[in-house]
C-alpha cells in the first residue's frame, strides 16, 4: 500500500488523496445540515489497487466524526461497500 496523503479540499468539496505530490483520487461530498453525503469517489487508473480509495474514505469518515456531523449518506457504491467492511464506521450511516 502506498503512502497516501489525504486532505480536505473544501473549495472543491472533496477529500483528495495524493501520492508523491500527485492527485491519485478523491471522494466528493456535500454537507446538508448534520449529514455528509458522499455521491462519488474516483481513483485514477494508475493508482487502482494501491489503497488510495480506502485511505481517502477512512480519513474522510474520521474527519466527519471529529467535526461532529450526525450522519453520513453513502450514495457512492464504493463508500457504502467500504463502510460495510468496516463495522466501526457503520454507526455514522444515516438510518
Amino acid at each position: 500500500m502506498a503512502d497516501v496523503v489525504v486532505t480536505d479540499n473544501k473549495d472543491a468539496s472533496r477529500f483528495e488523496g495524493d501520492i508523491d505530490g500527485k492527485l491519485a483520487g478523491y471522494a466528493e461530498y456535500q454537507r446538508v445540515g448534520g449529514t455528509v453525503i458522499f455521491p462519488h469517489t474516483k481513483v485514477f487508473p494508475e493508482y487502482v489497487g494501491r489503497g488510495v480509495g480506502g485511505a481517502i474514505i477512512r480519513h474522510a469518515l474520521d474527519q466527519v466524526r471529529a467535526d461532529g456531523a450526525l450522519a453520513v449518506e453513502p450514495r457512492c457504491s464504493f463508500v457504502a461497500a467500504w463502510i460495510d467492511k468496516h463495522p466501526d464506521y457503520q454507526d455514522l450511516v444515516a438510518s
